[in-house]
């Protein structure tokens, strides 16, 4: 009986070790594109209205990563102009080719389809070199010194050669396929591998229907014959309705320095019903892909999580320079910003956060649903209307400020909710006598439970609101939910003096 049981349950030590734990960029890490130079994988993620833009991720094993930068790091290579969570930078293709690492991707509203260079993937990334091809999610494909860009203007995926150098472009736009039928065909990438070019795109998409299709040609120009088994994955299937992984799609294979052949793509994970606020995140599926046969992902299966076993636990005491981390709402006036003496200083901006006009606001990506935020807050020279806090940012449409307020030379206490296009006080309280105050957020997955305490240690809860409130479903937008701190001048002074709030520490613990 003891030996049957040893090997029950050995069994299943090798199963649940054999099952991919995932999400592996859990939170906000939306359109994954991954190459591999030697041993080393790199990956980049989509950042829409963030600054800096395109987060890098370096790893050995696809599994575990670690960020080394970000792209797009000046504001000469990311114009945000009246960027909001729909808008700003779309799907990056990362490519590594001769030596030199290429990411091209879209900046809608400000410009279009661009690619940078750089000869470390840490950076620095060179200026946009513009490209004349439209549509969105642009990808490279190098052959010999041939370079070729496929995106997907008119809802079509297409096809054009360009000087990878200057980004001339060499060849007429040719439509090479739309996909099985799905809507909003999308994300392709182009791969060679037994005399067959294989294009992988996305259809349905972003949402529910998300799915992932493949077709292939002996030649890059097609015609492409379609997989008969598409889609390759979708949770949106008898399979998968129930998961509460949803919207799997937008994906981009590599292969391993031992042959083997993996997949990153986004999913989302449902809370507290059909709702996600934590935004589209980076899963791994493994792939097998046989001789001069179709790709199979996941052996057909849909994917499912398995936490990682490893929460996050931050904490910033401000004696050195923000990391890549922290992200900013469009391009940020850097002068409100000073690190120092244990410190971080917000000069408070001269818009509110729900005006989308670069508020002075530095936060993290939300990356569990269980998790605690905290910081001490000091507001300085603040008149009427001025405020500082933390704040729970899905858009300028949907937010949650636990601020320490100034009202008719008195401090107070708010929670206030911004929900499309409506603000409203949530809860306030007077505070005589306070000049600072620590804040706390929490969260179950269920509710965002705003608290505040007077000496660090006995906290009270303010109040709380469903986390379904702040989900893409709800507000919108192609984001996930971030955490930061902020400072805004209500008052009219701000042209003759600003305000600003310290904040002594910033911790971020996963539960």
């Amino acid at each position: 009986m003891r030996r049957t049981l040893l090997l029950l349950l050995s069994a299943i030590c090798l199963a649940l070790q054999a099952q991919q734990r995932n999400p592996v960029l859990p939170g906000f890490h939306p359109d994954p594109s991954v190459c591999r130079v030697g041993n080393d994988f790199y990956l980049v993620n989509s950042s829409f209205h963030y600054f800096p833009g395109v987060p890098i991720y370096h790893s050995t094993d696809l599994e575990h990563w670690q960020q080394v930068g970000n792209v797009l790091t000046r504001n000469t290579q990311l114009p945000l102009k009246d960027a909001n969570g729909w808008l700003g930078i779309y799907a990056p293709t990362i490519r590594h080719h001769a030596g030199t690492y290429y990411m091209i991707t879209t900046n809608v509203g400000n410009g279009g389809n661009f690619m940078v260079t750089a000869q470390n993937p840490a950076g620095p990334w060179s200026d946009p070199i513009w490209l004349k091809q439209g549509g969105i999610d642009p990808s490279l494909y190098f052959e010999g010194k041939k370079c070729y860009m496929v995106s997907n203007p008119d809802d079509a995926i297409t096809l054009c050669e360009i000087d990878a150098r200057t980004g001339r472009q060499l060849s007429p736009s040719r439509a090479i396929w739309k996909g099985t039928g799905g809507r909003y065909p999308e994300g392709p990438h182009i791969y060679k591998k037994d005399g067959y070019y294989y294009l992988l795109i996305s259809e349905g998409g972003t949402e529910l229907a998300h799915r992932l299709t493949i077709a292939r040609s002996k030649n890059i120009y097609g015609p492409y014959e379609a997989n008969p088994q598409n889609p390759i994955l979708t949770n949106c299937s008898q399979k998968g309705q129930g998961k509460q992984v949803q919207g799997t799609g937008h994906g981009d294979l590599v292969q391993k320095a031992d042959g083997s052949w993996w997949l990153v793509l986004l999913a989302y994970r449902n809370f507290n019903g059909s709702y996600h606020h934590l935004g589209r995140e980076t899963y791994l599926a493994p792939v097998e892909w046989k001789t001069g046969e179709w790709p199979v992902v996941n052996g057909g299966n849909p994917i499912d999580t398995i936490a990682p076993s490893q929460k996050r636990c931050l904490r910033y005491d401000f004696n050195e320079p923000l990391g890549p981390e922290w992200l900013h709402i469009q391009n940020p006036d850097s002068t409100a910003y000073e690190v120092s003496a244990g410190r971080l200083r917000v000069y408070s901006g001269a818009f509110d956060l729900y005006e989308n006009k670069q508020p002075s606001f530095v936060g993290i990506r939300q990356e569990s649903a269980d998790f605690v935020v905290e910081t001490k807050v000091s507001l300085f020279d603040g008149e009427n209307g001025d405020d500082a806090g933390l704040c729970v940012y899905q858009t300028h449409d949907g937010m949650a400020q636990l601020a320490l307020n100034s009202y008719r030379g008195e401090q107070r206490l708010r929670l206030r909710i911004v929900l499309k296009g409506n603000k409203w006080m949530k809860k306030e309280v007077y505070l005589p006598s306070v000049s600072e105050l620590w804040l706390r957020v929490s969260s179950e997955g269920e509710y965002y439970h705003f608290l505040y305490s007077r000496d660090g240690k006995k906290y009270e809860e303010l109040d709380k609101i469903e986390c379904s409130l702040l989900s893409t479903e709800v507000v919108g937008g192609f984001v996930g939910a971030t955490i930061g701190m902020y400072s805004y001048m209500g008052s009219v002074k701000y042209q003759a003096g600003r305000s600003f709030a310290d904040f002594d520490y910033f911790e971020y613990k996963e539960l």
